[in-house]
């Protein structure tokens, strides 16, 4: 019964997430300096504005752990994942039916064609600080739009 509430408890708090998407969005951007946050337009390119401004932030993967973090980690992801969904399509997701999932427990987006695989806009966002190319988040938007 404890496993059956947990699971409930998470898809409301995922309910509650996804409900906030475009008040978090707009107070990410509303941080940001103006020229900054006019590039900010969920384009492909914008990705490469954005992962400058992670990279800059993040000098090391380990960076992006401590929870003080985590506001501005989400606020990352949340745009990356919006990005994706207007450029690729596909719908924003809870997987809490496998504890061993990669991304379990985690948003992730799938659905944007019919070979596709979920992707995970809060791990690339933590993968590009470690990968560090500054086109990390644009190459795997240009890989799902292949399919």
């Amino acid at each position: 019964m404890k496993s059956i509430k947990n699971k409930k408890k998470a898809l409301e708090q995922f309910e509650a997430w996804l409900g906030e998407m475009e008040p978090a969005l707009q107070k990410f951007l509303g941080t940001l300096p103006q020229e900054l946050a006019r590039q900010l337009d969920f384009s492909p390119t914008s990705l490469a504005v954005v992962e400058k401004m992670i990279l800059e932030r993040y000098p090391t993967y380990e960076s992006t752990e401590p929870p003080e973090e985590a506001p501005a980690m989400d606020a990352f992801a949340r745009y990356v994942g919006e990005t994706f969904r207007k450029n690729v399509g596909g719908r924003w997701e809870l997987r809490i039916d496998d504890p061993k999932y990669v991304f379990y427990g985690i948003p992730q987006l799938s659905g944007f064609s019919e070979k596709s695989t979920p992707i995970c806009p809060l791990t690339m966002v933590s993968a590009s600080t470690d990968r560090r190319t500054g086109k990390y988040l644009a190459t795997i938007l240009e890989n799902c739009r292949r399919g």
